[in-house]
């Protein structure tokens, strides 16, 4: 025990010395690697925009873009405080196969979208601005429940700093998310029908132009489009079908803050606009739509004319060819009368863009008429704008003319080829799709959306501008030519502007304006350059020609008419909100003015079987069409016989004869198209209740009338010599050969083709199941021209001319396509009603009738009338 007390102080003692001479060095460092503490480790710094944007050109503007200087790659900054805000999208394709209207400068899609943030990600919507939701209506508390949400990207966030939010873009810009460029097919069509694009190809896409200002972002890109195995090669605008870029312009642009406000749309007066459904209203009309207009604002509110705040500024590219611009100017400015009646004086100008400017026609902060020369353009100018679907203000607007229709060159070879019969869809081979053809025509689909059609009055002015030329160089004296084709062309191009530029106001077509004027008063120039040629710009007109060459008139109006007076004032005159609706109402009043009456293109009748009102009509003039038609007829069989003298030229081959032997055919064309459409036509009235008006809304044209156009088809369409005086024309009818190309069948002239096309387009619109269906059900209400006195009329147009002697070969043609379409008539499952049947059994036994008393003094009538027989005999026989 002892030696263990011991050895117990000996260790005390031993530890104490030891802890003081540790004390005792207490000032002395200690060694690093013994007594230091090792402090965790600093966390690595976050990365910062800044950081990630570092090998990026920055482009500051309403949204920020970094695009990457080594790969291209673009990344989109979006701030916090623009987060749930709406902003509009809008594209464009700025570049593209024409087949797919992917043309330089088309407006396309336009949509308002926000951005949200979902978790670490953010979403792009598209949001739907199709109702309205009364906020004093409870209902409105279920406002687009049942609305389906569009998401149309989302991204992961890059980085998030204090500001904002940093995502990769190249999925959003470089693709189809916001816009999808390549058609929808329709269903049913064989593979290589169309020309298509392939699939995209992100890894050969790229950016073709980055830039952002304070109050729109545009993105230009290239998209690559790969296809290995084509089955459609497209035109000469497609280098390798199997590789193609398209270019499109995304714009993202801000909605402007200011005390624009929406005006309602009426059906008396036709502006583009929105259809917005009330789902808070129990009216039988429970609409809110608005139309499409600019914000102008007068710079003196009690002014009763006062300039604009900011007036409509349009710039004429320069590409435009230099003489034709002050033209142009002057026909851009020629609105700015309708302007003075809302109140605006100077509310259109119009500049000419300088050829050292420093901006780009594409940037679309500006408002440009741009000139093209495209290889096989689907228009000939076109004139769209975008808007602000909440409120239809118009935002922008550009105005692309094709320098061929511009300059009223030929734009299409040949209108009536050989095989153009084959192209007229007969009614009676199958009635079920000849009338959802007629429904559906007038607008299309694209990518599941209906699109309206697209304006081609560009190309209608231009071949109506050739039958002009052909006119003047064939009856006009050597002297009178020069000023004359100086003055056509002029008046042209006015009315081509002035009408694209009417357009871009938010007006759509009025095609019945070309009825204001009698067939005597629309060649007085007293008249036509006091109020105009016609109600409106925004028509579809034949080309005023007279065949009294010394009372020529004027060739196209070069003013805006009455209508678009009174339209430009429904749409820009400022009201208070107080006394909007009271004015809008007065103005409305007016609509029963025979010089404002009012039909596009809902109601024109361009098409077999579609719309009821003869008067909404292309290609028409005058308010009495079959007295016009019958001048221009004449003019066309005055002018055939001396067509070869003048058009055969020494040392050139016959392609300019052919294309003015067409141009005249489709002269012929329009005007028995326009005048069929009288038989079996109803008026329409768009006035409402109570209104001053005399006219009840349907009225059936008179029977005096469809008669009166029926005798003009049966002299100038049906009868045996109506086409008498081409004859001499047929063996010089040959198209130019180029190189080693080759025909697509043969290159023999084909007459009865050509000529059976207009006469079986025609009769596809009286026999059509609509036209002969409303001709019975407007009986009921006044019309007293039944089917089977149409049909009867028809027959004996058709047929009692020659029964004493040969039927030549038009009038076979002719004879057993009316024969064939009664028997279809009467064999008919679907489409024709009742009345129409019977009408057209009974016809056929009246044929048959006619053909057994015939003389047959050649073989080859004797085979046709036996093939008559033939079929009447197989549609009447019972079975």
């Amino acid at each position: 025990m002892r030696k263990i007390a011991f050895l117990i102080p000996a260790a005390l003692l031993l530890a104490t010395g030891s802890f003081a001479q540790k004390k005792g060095k207490k000032d002395a460092p200690p060694p690093a690697a013994d007594t230091a503490k090792k402090a965790p480790p600093a966390p690595p710094a976050k990365p910062t925009v800044k950081d990630k944007t570092k090998s990026s050109k920055k482009h500051e503007g309403l949204f920020t873009l970094y695009q990457d200087t080594v790969t291209g790659s673009v990344q989109l900054y979006i701030r916090k405080d623009q987060l749930g805000k709406e902003y509009l999208y809008q594209s464009f394709s700025m570049g593209g196969p024409t087949a797919l209207f992917l043309h330089q400068n088309m407006i396309r899609a336009t949509f308002p979208f926000k951005v949200e943030k979902s978790f670490d990600k953010l979403e792009f919507k598209q949001m739907n601005t199709n109702f309205y939701y009364d906020k004093n209506n409870a209902v409105s508390r279920a406002e687009n429940v049942d609305v389906s949400e569009a998401v149309m990207f989302a991204e992961k966030v890059v980085i998030e700093d204090s500001l904002g939010y940093l995502i990769a873009a190249d999925g959003l810009l470089l693709g189809d998310k916001l816009d999808p460029v390549k058609p929808m097919m329709p269903p049913g069509l064989p593979p290589g029908a169309v020309f298509n694009l392939g699939n995209l190809n992100p890894s050969k896409s790229k950016y073709g132009l980055v830039r952002s200002f304070p109050n729109n972002t545009d993105v230009l890109v290239e998209l690559a489009y790969d296809n290995p195995m084509p089955f459609n090669g497209g035109g000469k605008d497609i280098t390798d079908a199997r590789y193609v870029r398209v270019k499109m312009q995304h714009s993202f642009l801000e909605l402007p803050k200011n005390d624009f406000r929406a005006r309602r749309d009426d059906p008396r007066v036709g502006y583009f606009g929105s259809e917005v459904d009330d789902l808070t209203s129990l009216s039988p009309t429970p609409y809110k739509d608005i139309i499409n207009r600019w914000h102008l604002v007068k710079k003196d509110p009690n002014a009763a004319l006062s300039e604009p705040v900011e007036p409509i500024v349009w710039w004429i590219e320069n590409t435009t060819p230099v003489e034709l611009r002050p033209i142009i100017k002057e026909a851009g400015e020629k609105w700015n009368e309708a302007f003075e009646a809302a109140g605006f004086k100077n509310a259109v100008v119009m500049k000419i863009m300088p050829d050292n400017a420093d901006w780009d026609p594409a940037d679309i902060r500006y408002n440009v008429i741009r000139w093209v020369s495209s290889a096989n353009p689907p228009y000939g100018a076109i004139g769209p704008s975008f808007t602000n679907p909440r409120t239809g203000q118009i935002l922008g607007a550009d105005i692309t003319v094709e320098w061929k229709s511009g300059a009223g060159a030929v734009v299409q070879d040949d209108l009536f080829n050989g095989g153009m019969s084959a192209a007229v869809t007969l009614p009676w081979e199958n009635p079920e799709a000849a009338m959802n053809a007629s429904q559906a025509h007038g607008s299309f689909q694209v990518n599941g959306m209906k699109q309206h059609l697209n304006c081609s009055i560009a190309q209608e002015l231009s071949l109506q501008f050739q039958t002009g030329i052909a006119t003047i160089a064939t009856l006009d004296d050597e002297d009178r030519q020069t000023a004359e084709v100086k003055e056509l062309h002029k008046q042209f191009l006015y009315y081509l502007i002035l009408h694209e530029m009417g357009h871009t106001l938010g007006l759509n077509h009025n095609m019945k304006a070309s009825q204001m004027l009698s067939p005597t008063e629309v060649h007085d120039l007293s008249i036509t350059r006091k109020i105009g040629l016609q109600g409106s710009v925004m028509d579809y007109p034949s080309l005023n020609v007279n065949s009294n060459r010394a009372k020529q008139g004027d060739y196209y109006t070069t003013k805006v008419g009455p209508y678009d007076v009174w339209a430009i004032q429904y749409g820009y005159t400022p009201f208070s909100a107080a006394e909007e609706e009271r004015e809008l109402n007065k103005i409305l009043s007016r609509s029963t003015d025979p010089q404002l009456t009012f039909g596009n293109d809902a109601d024109d009748m361009r098409a077999p079987g579609k719309a009821i009102d003869p008067r909404v009509m292309v290609n028409d003039m005058s308010n009495d069409m079959v007295a016009y038609a019958e001048d221009r007829l004449k003019l066309v069989n005055s002018m055939m016989p001396k067509l070869q003298a003048r058009f055969a030229k020494p040392d050139q081959s016959y392609a300019e004869l052919r294309s003015r032997y067409y141009q005249l055919m489709g002269q012929r064309a329009q005007m028995v198209n326009a005048v069929s459409r009288y038989i079996g036509g109803v008026y329409v009235d768009r006035s409402f209740a109570g209104q001053k008006s005399n006219a009840k809304p349907f009225t059936p044209v008179s029977e005096a009338y469809q008669k009166k156009a029926m005798a003009l088809l049966n002299t100038y369409l049906f009868a045996p010599n109506a086409f008498a005086a081409d004859a001499s024309l047929f063996p010089y009818l040959q198209m130019q050969r180029r190189g080693f190309g080759f025909f697509n069948g043969t290159e023999d002239v084909k007459p009865s083709n050509t000529i059976a096309s207009i006469q079986l387009s025609t009769l596809a619109h009286i026999l059509h199941p609509v036209t002969l269906t409303r001709i019975n059900n407007s009986g009921l209400y006044g019309n007293t021209y039944s089917v089977a006195e149409v049909l009867g009329d028809l027959s004996k147009a058709i047929f009692q001319a020659d029964l004493g002697g040969s039927v030549n070969l038009y009038r076979q043609n002719l004879q057993t396509e009316f024969v064939k379409g009664a028997a279809a008539i009467v064999e008919a499952k679907t489409g024709y009603d009742n009345a129409s049947k019977a009408a057209a059994l009974h016809t056929l036994k009246k044929v048959k009738a006619m053909l057994a008393g015939a003389a047959s003094p050649d073989e080859q009538t004797r085979a046709h009338r036996t093939n008559l027989v033939f079929l009447i005999d197989k549609a009447i026989t019972v079975k």
